[in-house]
């Protein structure tokens, strides 16, 4: 069983399609894997987060929604002000519960965060803490767009610095017109200490079964699994 966590440069840096092209990707190579949305924030019609419901839909073992994503706020803004304002305290203790359940639920539980790696979860909290506390292996979800070199090193560097292994990164393009897209890729490889794991193009369709069986290839072999 393995267990790690999925963070980003920033909101909207493509945490939750990377983490359904992985957890597909682990599925078809015969793991169970299950993705889990501890907080969520922003309700669709269904009255759910639609990230949640992604990694829900991509998770081989079928589980109710409640137990992917224990923590649900209604407005789509920072969880901890949403928070404040539902009068929902973001408590880590769900989130450990959530993690140990799903623990015995299947060999592989990817932990997808919200916004990036220094989420506030109370004035003296962040995300981050739990993850620390948990001991979690991190992946890094590099959204590629102009300023993402900069939102990349600071991530790599908090991550370091919390004594965690970074497992890899991902390039994952969100910006169809970003100029010098490559170059930027290959800059990055220089100066992060883990290995890039995939690129993933801008692909509003989703991410190819291809993509999805080498991204996962990348991670078990970072793994010693393959």
């Amino acid at each position: 069983m393995a267990s790690f966590f999925v963070t980003g440069t920033d909101t909207d840096a493509g945490k939750t399609y990377v983490s359904t092209a992985l957890l597909q990707g682990l599925n078809q190579a015969g793991f169970s894997a299950i993705g889990a949305k501890p907080i969520a924030a922003g309700v669709d019609a269904s009255g759910k987060n639609p990230d949640a419901l992604a990694l829900q839909q991509a998770s081989l073992v079928l589980l109710d929604y409640a137990a992917i994503n224990p923590i649900l706020l209604q407005a789509a803004v920072a969880p901890h002000l949403a928070a404040a304002i539902e009068q929902q305290p973001l408590d880590e203790t769900v989130l450990s519960q959530q993690l140990s359940a799903l623990q015995q639920q299947a060999e592989w539980v990817l932990v997808e965060g919200a916004g990036g790696w220094l989420l506030p979860l109370s004035a003296t909290r962040y995300l981050a803490d739990w993850v620390i506390e948990q001991q979690l292996p991190v992946l890094l979800v590099v959204g590629m767009k102009l300023g993402c070199l900069n939102h990349a090193m600071l991530t790599v560097r908090e991550i370091e610095r919390s004594g965690l292994r970074l497992l890899g990164w991902v390039a994952n393009g969100v910006d169809p017109t970003m100029q010098l897209l490559q170059e930027n890729i290959a800059d990055l490889q220089q100066r992060i200490p883990a290995p890039c794991l995939g690129v993933l193009p801008y692909q509003p369709a989703g991410a190819s079964s291809l993509l999805q069986q080498q991204l996962a290839g990348a991670l078990l072999n970072v793994l010693k699994l393959k």
